[in-house]
């Protein structure tokens, strides 16, 4: 915003990319914090049981126990037990502390 000879009224704050602001220093993590540890793994099993183990278990587990569990129910609550669990451990293993 300027008056109309061109001076800037709101304080005359710009930003220029590069230059060293203590706030953005702040926010940045350190590349030690991102490594892949126990975090990773966890995440990389849980993806395993939800893409892996759930159709499987859509698959075969009816078959198994025709009587007890019908295969609509097969379908909804199995893979619903492994999203859920993906979805916390997901989050879990991004944020940190």
């Amino acid at each position: 915003m300027s008056d109309e000879e061109g001076e800037r009224t709101d304080g005359g704050y710009t930003y220029r990319p590069g230059v060293d602001d203590p706030y953005i220093r702040e926010q940045q993590i350190d590349p030690g914090e991102r490594e892949f540890d126990r975090r990773g793994w966890v995440l990389v099993a849980t993806i395993l049981l939800a893409f892996v183990v759930a159709p499987l278990a859509i698959y075969l587990l009816p078959h198994l126990m025709a009587e007890n569990v019908s295969y609509l129910m097969a379908l909804i609550v199995i893979p619903l037990v492994p999203a859920v669990l993906l979805g916390i451990v997901a989050v879990w293993a991004t944020v940190r502390p």
